[in-house]
């Protein structure tokens, strides 16, 4: 695994869930815009699979924890792993439902969970683009403006699922990594690194010089993705729902790939098309 930077200061632990931190939750070094519960509070992961892997996951740094009777039945496996493995973990709070209810944006599924945690350390893409260096085959996942968390928490999920080194997003027009989206990650934010980067075209013009086929992909692609030889380093390229890649990135691609869609409904959901292009990836490695 890539070493991953030392995350800066966070919140201080006395801090309680309902108050700002300065950070959104594994979003090392940058401060949380405003934006309340509508995004997610800083700071904040709820739900049983979120929490669970951010709770045994070394990298984490948990603040307080905060259950239902339920919801600290169900992380019953995870508590005892995370203490196994000789984690410093902080005492669990049981508390009333409605409490975590106003914590959380309106209609979180929040399971009875709701763990305050600091940011993970940053992952740059050097740090992504070395480690796969000394891999004969790697797969990195670069997002285009797509700005729906529950779609790049959905991505992630197919990232870890299929083996993807990292998942790269431009700073700019992009979620940050609130709790809704690791919720939609379901524990795959823990494992996949979500990388920002500051200029999207050159980014893919240094991962090209690093040996990375480029392939976006678009209905325009002259050929589907199960026709190409991608059997080494490759970062797959998605644009956002609708408006697709934008003609600068499509023009720092190697190849522009299609999927085998068709009939009424051509294409489909930004999040659907990086699950089959990923096992695509996956069954032809």
């Amino acid at each position: 695994m890539t070493r991953r930077k030392p995350p800066r200061p966070a919140h201080p632990a006395s801090q309680t869930p309902g108050q700002p931190s300065g950070h959104a939750a594994g979003q090392p070094g940058r401060r949380h815009k405003p934006g309340g519960a509508q995004s997610g509070r800083p700071g904040l992961l709820f739900g049983l699979h979120p929490v669970a892997a951010a709770w045994t996951n070394p990298d984490r740094r948990c603040t307080r924890l905060l259950a239902t009777e339920a919801g600290l039945a169900s992380l019953a496996g995870a508590l005892d792993q995370a203490r196994a493995a000789g984690l410093e973990r902080p005492k669990p709070s049981v508390v009333e439902r409605t409490e975590l209810d106003r914590l959380l944006p309106p209609g979180a599924v929040h399971q009875g969970l709701v763990l305050d945690a600091a940011p993970l350390p940053e992952v740059d893409l050097e740090d992504i683009v070395r480690q796969g260096s000394m891999k004969e085959s790697d797969v990195i996942v670069v997002l285009d403006q797509v700005t729906d968390p529950h779609n790049v928490g959905a991505i992630l999920r197919s990232a870890a699922a299929f083996g993807a080194s990292a998942v790269v997003l431009p700073d700019r027009n992009a979620p940050e990594l609130t709790g809704t989206l690791a919720k939609s990650a379901s524990g795959a934010a823990e494992v996949v690194p979500l990388v920002r980067i500051v200029n999207l075209a050159r980014s893919l013009t240094e991962l090209r010089e690093a040996g990375y086929w480029c392939v976006g992909l678009d209905e325009s692609g002259a050929r589907t993705l199960a026709r190409m030889d991608l059997k080494g380093r490759v970062a797959l390229v998605l644009g956002a729902e609708g408006s697709g890649l934008r003609r600068l990135t499509m023009e720092r691609c190697d190849e522009i790939a299609r999927l085998p869609t068709g009939g009424p409904i051509g294409s489909l959901n930004v999040s659907n098309a990086a699950a089959v292009a990923l096992y695509e990836l996956a069954r032809l490695r």
